[in-house]
């Protein structure tokens, strides 16, 4: 009896899969003779929702199956109906992994495509891409975003949509950018057991190359490894980039290894690198000359988990011989925090100012260094509580010592020199910082109150710190991060020291680097007193029109020596240190300070007696700030010019009426 009933069990289950083989190959029969009519019904779908979401045409001028999972195309156009058209192909056939459509995935096996075009055009009539760009209304669930799980499922979609067979024939890719144009000719790009090999015809209104992407390509593993130089002598330029926004950039090669890709206990790891040679970029506000950087690479591992996408610090970069782990996070699980670490390990001072970028930092050109430092930065920004960022730098040393300066001699201060501002790229008269100059004035010769007042409106723990206030440097991050622009800087009496004294007036990111590195040095290798700094500072800086130190400001307005200024006159000179040629806006035609500039000034002495700079006897006797020097013809001018231009208003609407 229990032999009869394994017997019938096995019948059971064997006739059932009997069944389910025969309703299979029925199924996939009458997939194979409807296949032509739902294959039209797709294309036919396609053709309708690009007509209703994009308000294009999308046609194809014949579409058949070949063999078990072959599908061929003839003439693919798609073609805003109102802008040029957007890509069209003569030619593409590609197999399918049929069994993979069963679960709903769509994975090409094999892809070829010869003679044609994709085109991205912005003239008068707009760009014929803009359909595509809008976003779609999607509705809120309240649900967050699951990042390993998106990212994975994308990146999923994206390799299967990679064949493992391809071969690629005179396809090309144009951009017209209202007469900025560049064309990227694909003459042959072949994919064949792993192994990636293609070149590219480039040409823009500025030059012509010929490019080579080789490598090995596994999307099915997802792994690769590819290789991306020129084929001619010279470097890889980047094309468009040079005429829409005056970026020069160029390259003598890049490389691209993904290693692994693997989603494990809820989180998504991507592990791999990429490198560059020779890397050269320019743009007026980077630096005023070319930036090279002869080699980097970044050892990468990415992270994606349920709340939150990271760069592991795990992760290494290296720029030349200087490296660091960096750790960068977004995270989303209660409120949306950014966080950014960097930790330089110990290395060697010296190696660390021959690695930096050529071009980047010309005043620490020649510049040579004894002893060791290891460095760390920490960065967190909460954007639902934006207040409470945290912004930590350290620096240790070790025997750390600079033993010959670049084209900053930082020593200088110490001792007389000759000092050009340098306004619009021109450098201006020359100021002697020095006894020899008659309006040369030592610390000691200005009046304490200017150094009170300036002080409490420049840097009022200028004595305190070393060259930077933490507590401004969050305040201004706060500050551009909430204006996503940079509309505050943070800067102390030593950071305008050196930018007047050392740099250039110039708004990019290398003068910006460099005044922030050359005021570490100065006041952490104790090179300048404090005094020293005040007292140079005071001698250098602008006060009004060609106005250069001190000792002429006191002359130009009051006809006075620094050391006789009364404290409404300091309170009015410290007030102007931000825009002095423009002092003159703030007096009505009689050379009285108008009603918001004593405003001003009235708070600044307040302020100054809270803090106990200044005490309620200081302010017996003081007059009103009363302009008596060449000032004053400045003042009349300004106002003339006003009446001027009234007058001409008036004429006009006189002659309009």
């Amino acid at each position: 009896m229990k032999k009869n009933k394994k017997r019938t069990r096995k019948q059971k289950l064997l006739l059932s899969a009997k069944i389910f083989g025969a309703l299979l190959v029925l199924g996939i029969a009458l997939v194979f003779v409807f296949r032509e009519s739902l294959l039209q019904q797709a294309i036919a779908k396609i053709s309708r929702k690009m007509d209703t979401d994009y308000d294009c045409r999308f046609t194809i001028k014949k579409a058949q199956f070949e063999g078990f999972s072959g599908v061929a195309f003839e003439d693919v156009c798609l073609s805003p109906k109102h802008a040029d058209t957007l890509f069209r192909v003569q030619s593409i056939k590609t197999k399918i992994n049929f069994w993979r459509l069963f679960t709903g995935d769509v994975q090409l096996g094999s892809l070829e495509a010869k003679n044609g075009f994709m085109q991205l055009v912005r003239n008068e009539n707009g760009r014929n891409f803009d359909a595509f760009l809008k976003k779609k209304d999607t509705i809120d669930t309240g649900e967050k975003t699951n990042y390993a799980r998106t990212a994975y499922r994308l990146l999923n979609r994206a390799l299967n949509l990679v064949p493992t067979d391809m071969q690629l024939e005179n396809l090309t890719l144009r951009m017209d950018d209202r007469g900025k144009k560049a064309t990227l000719r694909l003459d042959k790009l072949q994919l064949a057991e792993k192994q990636m090999e293609t070149s590219i015809q480039v040409q823009t209104n500025t030059f012509t190359q010929r490019w080579k992407i080789k490598g090995f390509a596994d999307p099915r593993n997802k792994k690769t490894d590819l290789r991306f130089f020129n084929i001619d002598t010279g470097k890889i330029k980047v094309p468009y980039f040079d005429e829409r926004y005056n970026i020069k950039a160029s390259f003598d090669s890049i490389r691209l290894n993904v290693a692994n890709i693997d989603m494990s206990g809820g989180e998504l790891h991507v592990d791999g690198f990429t490198s560059i040679a020779n890397f050269t970029v320019n743009h007026p506000k980077i630096a005023s000359k070319d930036v090279i950087i002869r080699n980097a690479r970044f050892d990468y591992r990415l992270l994606f988990g349920e709340h939150f996408v990271a760069v592991d610090s795990n992760s290494v970069a290296q720029l030349n011989s200087i490296r660091f782990n960096p750790y960068v996070s977004y995270n989303n699980e209660t409120d949306k925090i950014y966080t950014l670490k960097v930790g330089i390990p110990k290395m060697k001072a010296q190696d660390f100012i021959n690695s930096l970028p050529e071009g980047l930092f010309t005043h620490f050109e020649g510049m040579e260094a004894t002893g060791n430092f290891d460095y760390k930065l920490h960065f967190a920004y909460n954007k639902n509580k934006p207040n409470g960022v945290i912004f930590d730098s350290e620096l240790h040393k070790e025997n750390l010592k600079i033993v010959k300066y670049g084209e900053a001699n930082l020593s200088k201060l110490n001792g007389e020199f000759t000092y050009h501002a340098i306004i619009d790229g021109k450098p201006q008269r020359g100021v002697y910082v020095g006894n020899a100059n008659p309006d040369y004035a030592p610390l000691s010769q200005i009046s304490p109150y200017l150094r009170k007042c300036v002080l409490t409106t420049e840097d009022p723990s200028f004595f305190s710190h070393k060259g930077f206030i933490n507590e401004a440097f969050k305040q201004s991050i706060v500050k551009n991060i909430k204006t996503k622009k940079f509309a505050r800087g943070g800067s102390t009496i030593s950071m305008q020291l050196i930018k007047n004294a050392f740099l250039t007036r110039e708004k990019t990111l290398s003068r910006k680097l460099e005044e922030i590195l050359l005021v570490y040095i100065m006041e952490n290798n104790r090179i300048v007193s404090k005094e020293r700094m005040l007292e140079v500072y005071f001698n250098i800086i602008e006060w009004g029109p060609n106005i250069y130190g001190i000792g002429e400001a006191s002359r130009f307005y009051f006809q006075k020596y620094p050391s006789e200024l009364t404290l409404n006159e300091c309170l009015f000179l410290a007030n102007i240190v931000p825009s002095p040629r423009k002092f003159m806006y703030q007096f009505n035609s009689e050379a009285n300070l108008k009603p918001y500039a004593r405003s001003r000034d009235n708070n600044v002495r307040n302020m100054m007696l809270r803090r106990g700079v200044i005490t309620p006897n200081d302010t017996v006797y003081q007059l009103p700030v009363m302009i008596t020097g060449t000032a004053r013809s400045f003042i009349r001018s300004s106002e003339e010019r006003k009446a001027e231009i009234d007058s001409t208003a008036m004429s006009i609407d006189e002659f309009n009426f």
